[in-house]
């Protein structure tokens, strides 16, 4: 798509347009600019225009005083060009200190339905928006799991002198950066646990909460389930214990939300989880990130769009709809897109 969003900085702009129109690639510009990630996952391929070399975005971030210009050119298959304020992006740390954003999507029902690594992956986008230092651990846990499940698979079995060596390297590694992935994230689920459950039950109307229980795969020390578990990762060429097969266990009424919940039910767990997530991040940030609303309140009864309208925190949001204004909403602005233009 091509053109210029100049959203209300401290309310509400609504994005109108039939299916198509380009409202999700918008959203998905502004907040590949805080990640260099689509959040629908997105191939980097195609968020190239078809038949075009590349795609830029630019962003504006004020912060008071201060704007920041990020510039990204993203060209396939080489390695995306990110420029902050005309100086070279090293580490997406960089972007994240810049600009944050918070996600809600029709498809956010998956963190509940999903399998764990949906939760996991919340989780720890949630961890290193609130603090972007923690990218490294994240990507250090990311690169010694590949890695080392390699060279399980490569072994066959058979732990000879150099695939003991080798291992011994990347479990030193994984333990570190494993432990602090893994204790963030359950400080995480600590401070989430509350707002959530609060705003669970007011998205409800109901009295009844959320439970959230970071369950971990391992004991006290990660070191000691890596030594002790490594004769079963050689017999199954796979690391079996560390962050990456931990999970986020939810219940309401000691029923487990994945299973037990109606669909209604669990589209305002996903809610309440965005809406704490967006409450920890902003209070870390020392400002709320901006709320970007794909489409969000489609598959929402009238009782529940309307309840979230009214959870929807203060500061800069910006809302995708093909239909109507969800009930109760009252946009500062209304802009819209046809055919990946926007009008004026």
């Amino acid at each position: 798509m091509q053109g210029e969003l100049r959203p209300v900085s401290g309310g509400l702009t609504v994005v109108t347009g039939d299916n198509g129109a380009g409202k999700t690639s918008l959203l998905e510009a502004i907040g590949y600019c805080s990640s260099l990630k689509s959040f629908r996952g997105s191939p980097r391929e195609s968020l190239v225009r078809s038949g075009s070399a590349s795609a830029i975005v630019r962003l504006e971030a004020a912060d008071g005083s201060r704007h920041t210009l990020v510039e990204i050119e993203i060209t396939p298959p080489r390695r995306d060009q990110a420029m902050r304020n005309r100086q070279r992006v090293r580490r997406v740390q960089e972007l994240l200190e810049t600009v944050r954003v918070t996600v809600f999507t029709p498809d956010d029902l998956a963190l509940v339905k999903g399998g764990p690594q949906e939760r996991r992956d919340f989780l720890d986008e949630v961890v290193v928006s609130a603090h972007p230092r923690l990218s490294v651990a994240r990507h250090t846990v990311e690169r010694v799991l590949r890695q080392r499940n390699v060279l399980l698979r490569q072994a066959g079995g058979r732990a000879g002198p150099e695939v003991s060596t080798t291992l011994d390297v990347w479990d030193h590694q994984l333990a570190a950066a494993g432990t602090e992935l893994a204790e963030a994230r359950a400080t995480l689920v600590a401070e989430l646990a509350p707002l959530a459950s609060s705003a669970f039950s007011r998205l409800t109307g109901t009295g009844a909460g959320v439970v959230l229980d970071y369950q971990r795969s391992f004991g006290d020390s990660l070191a000691e389930a890596l030594a002790s578990h490594r004769h079963e990762d050689l017999k199954r060429g796979v690391t079996t214990v560390g962050p990456h097969r931990d999970d986020l266990a939810i219940t309401s009424d000691d029923l487990d939300a994945r299973t037990r919940l109606s669909q209604g039910r669990q589209r305002c767990v996903t809610l309440a989880l965005r809406l704490a997530a967006h409450g920890v991040v902003g209070s870390y940030a020392g400002a709320p990130p901006v709320l970007l609303l794909d489409d969000a309140f489609s598959e929402l009864d009238d009782a529940t769009a309307k309840a979230l309208v009214s959870e929807l925190p203060p500061g800069q949001a910006i809302l995708t709809t093909a239909g109507p204004l969800p009930p109760g909403s009252s946009p500062d602005a209304v802009v819209r897109l046809r055919d990946g233009r926007i009008l004026p």
